[in-house]
């Protein structure tokens, strides 16, 4: 039995190179007819060949290139579904689509504007966005007389321009022109030798917002004294998140409010939502809590000495959800209270009111 299939496969074997060969011999015989045919004819039929050649290449393109587009392992990654991870809920602050809007105020250094003709500090003050006094104090005017020439500096923020000296700190500072010294470690582009300490460096320049170098009354609407109140409400229902002194506005560099007290009360939910984060940093916000609350806003907040809630949780308005501290990018103790939506930071205070 195996000798006769040996023998069959033998035969077989034969028999297809036999057929192969003969097959071969004829296509060369017939391929050389046609190469002769086109080589005689090749003016004639050139023209029709190469337009033929043209539209079978277009079509082949059309018909094929979405269905190797539609196959291709490197295409539409980004399209792919993630439906089915659940059980999970995480949320990086730093890695998110949350974009701040970059104001028009995006100078980090002193310019220098050469006074025209027709130019009053006013004028000059309101062109740059800055206070008046601002330029007074940066250049040392004594009287708001200028003359067509003279060379002004700008200071890029309302405030104060410091040169650092030995023994100087961001708190001596800040009393000195009565700020907090949180708006100056807010102000982004003070740099610091130290970024945890916020060490300085003598000779180098820092910017004090909102500083003043000679004591003026405070205006009566200069500081509001947050409270927890149960009918204060705003536009989208929220309330006090704490209690304490507003040290820090919403500006273009801060999209936030700082309310400070040192006695480190409770931090509460500003309407009801669920946890989205709840974790710590050693630095930036430091221990903080974000909350979504479902109608396209979420609240965050940040420098929380601890947090009470957990990463998925339903919170009511007014639930205590942490303790206000000073952790993450923090000179003293005080809440860093954000409101979002959109992908955008918003003034609290329009919410608040």
């Amino acid at each position: 039995m195996n000798k006769d299939l040996r023998e069959f496969f033998l035969f077989l074997k034969e028999y297809t190179i036999d057929k192969l060969l003969n097959f071969g011999k004829n296509f060369e015989k017939f391929k050389d007819l046609i190469v002769a045919f086109l080589v005689v004819k090749r003016g004639r039929y050139a023209s029709s060949f190469l337009n033929t050649s043209f539209f079978i290449i277009v079509i082949a393109t059309l018909v094929g290139g979405p269905i190797i587009a539609e196959n291709s392992p490197f295409v539409n990654l980004s399209n792919y579904n993630t439906t089915n991870q659940e059980g999970i809920i995480s949320y990086n602050p730093y890695e998110n689509n949350l974009s701040t809007v970059v104001s028009q105020k995006s100078r980090s250094e002193i310019e220098n504007y050469q006074v025209k003709g027709g130019d009053t500090l006013e004028k000059i003050a309101k062109m740059f966005d800055v206070s008046v006094d601002t330029i007074r104090w940066a250049n040392d005017l004594k009287t708001d007389v200028i003359k067509p020439g003279q060379t002004l500096k700008i200071p890029p923020v309302t405030g104060v321009v410091h040169k650092v000296v030995s023994g100087d700190t961001v708190y001596s500072i800040a009393k000195k022109y009565g700020v907090d010294a949180q708006n100056i470690v807010n102000y982004i582009w003070n740099d610091f030798a130290d970024p945890e300490t916020f060490a300085l460096t003598p000779g180098q320049i820092i910017f004090v917002p909102g500083g003043v170098i000679k004591p003026t009354p405070v205006p009566a609407n200069y500081k509001f004294v947050a409270s927890i109140q149960a009918g204060v409400r705003g536009s989208s229902n929220f309330i006090w998140p704490t209690s304490g002194v507003i040290t820090q506005y919403y500006v273009w560099y801060h999209q936030a409010l700082d309310i400070a007290n040192p006695s480190a009360p409770s931090v509460i939910a500003a309407n009801s939502g669920k946890i989205v984060y709840a974790g710590c940093l050693n630095w930036g916000y430091g221990c903080h809590v974000i909350i979504d609350h479902g109608n396209g806003y979420q609240t965050l907040y940040a420098h929380l000495s601890r947090y009470d809630v957990d990463a998925g949780q339903t919170v009511s308005q007014g639930q205590k959800i942490g303790v206000m501290g000073s952790t993450g990018r923090s000179t003293g103790t005080h809440l860093h209270f954000e409101i979002r939506s959109g992908g955008q930071l918003f003034n609290p205070l329009s919410f608040l009111k």
